[in-house]
């Protein structure tokens, strides 16, 4: 990935649609953003696939499993 990226994703909480933004360096990282329409937190996990495809996954920090 070589450039600042606005991904839509839906809050795990409430459904609104949200765009985050993603960085370069944000490949590889979990990090949490409040919801802007409910204020609940969103964790946030951004990946890619072999082929650099950038993949985002999102879902309610009380449904993370470690």
């Amino acid at each position: 990935m070589d450039a600042v990226k606005q991904w839509r994703v839906e809050c795990p909480n409430c459904g609104h649609p949200t765009f985050i933004t993603i960085e370069p360096d944000d490949v590889g990282q979990d990090f949490v953003e409040d919801c802007a329409n409910c204020c609940s937190p969103i964790h946030i996990q951004v990946s890619e696939d072999q082929d650099g495809t950038l993949l985002v996954q999102v879902d309610g920090e009380d449904e993370q499993l470690y």
